[in-house]
C-alpha cells in the first residue's frame, strides 16, 4: 500500500456558512494530509476556500494500491463529507480528483 496526498476541487456555488465549513472538516479530519511527511513540508491545509468563496480545494491522506484507487476513494470521501454537511451535489460539485504527492510506500 501507498499513502497518497489528493486533491479534490470544487465549487461552492450558494457559497459556505462557517458551521458548514467547520463540520466538512472535521468530518474529514482523520485524512488531515498534516499526518503525512509531504503534508507537514508543503504545509498542506486540508480545506483551502479562494477568496472568492466559492472555489475550494481538499486535500487528503489515502492509503490505497494504486493512483486511480486513491483518486476515486478521495472524491468519494469529499463527496460524502459535503453531504452529510448538508451541501447537495448540485451546491457543492467536484471537479477531479489528482495526486498531489505520494508519501511513502509500505
Amino acid at each position: 500500500m501507498t499513502t497518497y496526498v489528493i486533491t479534490v476541487p470544487g465549487t461552492f456555488v450558494h457559497g459556505i456558512t462557517d458551521a458548514a465549513r467547520s463540520e466538512v472538516e472535521r468530518r474529514l479530519r482523520p485524512r488531515d494530509p498534516q499526518n503525512t511527511d509531504l503534508g507537514e513540508t508543503e504545509d498542506l491545509n486540508l480545506l483551502t476556500i479562494q477568496d472568492d468563496g466559492n472555489a475550494f480545494s481538499v486535500r487528503l491522506q489515502v492509503e490505497a494500491s494504486d493512483r486511480a484507487s486513491a483518486e476515486s476513494d478521495a472524491a468519494r470521501l469529499v463527496s460524502a463529507a459535503l453531504r452529510s454537511s448538508g451541501l447537495s451535489m448540485d451546491d457543492a460539485p467536484l471537479g477531479p480528483a489528482a495526486v498531489t504527492g505520494i508519501d511513502r510506500e509500505f
